[in-house]
């Protein structure tokens, strides 16, 4: 079995999570720099087996596409050329930055610590991933 890997896109930075081989935990790995990002994909899977991109889908309250959907079916057809071996599925991402945030509050982070935006962006990968392996069950 591969590690599932969600990614929670955005203009400037990427957050990126992690299951184990066995798909049982969600972890966050990182934030990168989202010029760089395909490139950090291509290393990442080459060191570690990759069997699902899971990419959030930002909707409004209505269901309708965010204006940050553009740009990640832009990110998504660079990636499925790129990466074509690897499938890309799609998951709500609706409320994971405020819930990212509570869960920074909740975990004692300090109000300086909480300004991280590159941390919000990593447990807000982590909460996609989360969702998605709950839905499993």
């Amino acid at each position: 079995m591969g590690r599932v890997l969600a990614i929670d896109f955005g203009t400037k930075r990427t957050g990126i999570a992690v299951t184990d081989e066995l798909q049982i935990i969600a972890s966050g790995l990182t934030t990168v720099n989202t010029k760089e990002l395909v490139q950090f994909l291509k290393n990442y899977i080459n060191k570690e087996t990759v069997e699902l991109f899971l990419v959030g889908e930002p909707k409004q309250m209505d269901n309708t596409a965010s204006e940050s959907e553009v740009h990640i079916t832009k990110f998504l057809s660079k990636l499925e050329k790129e990466i074509p071996e690897i499938p890309i599925k799609r998951v709500d991402e609706r409320f994971t930055s405020k819930m990212a945030f509570q869960t920074m509050i909740d975990s004692g982070l300090k109000k300086k610590q909480r300004k991280n935006k590159a941390l919000i962006d990593e447990i807000s990968a982590t909460l996609i991933l989360q969702s998605y392996l709950y839905s499993k069950k």
